[in-house]
């Protein structure tokens, strides 16, 4: 069952057969450059690395991606909704393997069902100092999914597409600090910073967005102390 490759690199003839849906897609991340995810470059000398599991999937509903909603007790990025991911670790062989043991850490996913097909650029974290790889990945063979790390995710959703391209439930966000960014009001949850910039941007490219008022804003709480953008 599946093509994961448990040495965590590319599998490039799974990712040839992908199904028609995810085309538009995989078309769209050909070519992306980390300036047109985010203004934060990093460089050889900044952070930690990281990385995080994009991972899109076909259910009942139609095309959904998976997110987490971290536990509200973490120190970094408390209680928001993110990509399953964390740090790379000694052990892992590179972040499509850091992204896919951390995904499996924090949702209990059968990581055999997931086939990599894509590596973002680097993107640094300044609020964390991290450089992270996200990694996009067709979830070929869906299975259950549940908070695995109690202390660490909160929630666990599969988010349609159809949801998070709903004109209702787009807007920017603005931060106390005066950060702007792309907002999605999905599942009784905010996505903002990193992650919405991500979808925000893979979305546009790949057509599937549709036109949105950008005019609707979204304040996060004065006391908000991060920007994870």
């Amino acid at each position: 069952m599946g093509a994961w490759n448990p040495v965590g690199r590319l599998d490039e003839a799974a990712a040839a057969t992908l199904p028609e849906w995810l085309t538009p897609m995989a078309d769209a991340i050909r070519g992306l450059q980390a300036t047109d995810l985010t203004r934060w470059l990093p460089t050889t000398d900044k952070g930690r690395h990281a990385a995080v599991l994009v991972c899109l999937a076909h259910g009942d509903q139609g095309p959904d991606v998976l997110l987490i909603e971290r536990a509200a007790r973490m120190r970094a990025h408390a209680g928001q909704p993110a990509f399953p991911g964390g740090a790379v670790d000694p052990g892992d062989d590179g972040p499509i393997a850091a992204a896919l043991r951390e995904a499996v850490e924090e949702t209990g996913l059968d990581a055999s069902g997931v086939v990599p097909f894509g590596v973002l650029p680097d993107l640094w974290v300044p609020v964390s100092n991290f450089v992270v790889t996200p990694i996009v990945a067709w979830w070929q063979y869906p299975s259950e999914i549940s908070p695995a790390s109690a202390q660490e995710v909160a929630r666990v959703e599969r988010v349609t597409i159809a949801e998070l391209v709903e004109p209702e439930n787009r807007a920017r966000v603005r931060h106390p600090s005066g950060y702007m960014g792309a907002g999605f009001e999905v599942r009784d949850m905010l996505v903002w910073g990193f992650t919405a910039g991500i979808l925000n941007v893979m979305l546009d490219r790949a057509g599937w967005a549709k036109p949105w008022d950008r005019s609707r804003i979204v304040s996060l709480p004065d006391d908000e102390p991060e920007i994870d953008e």
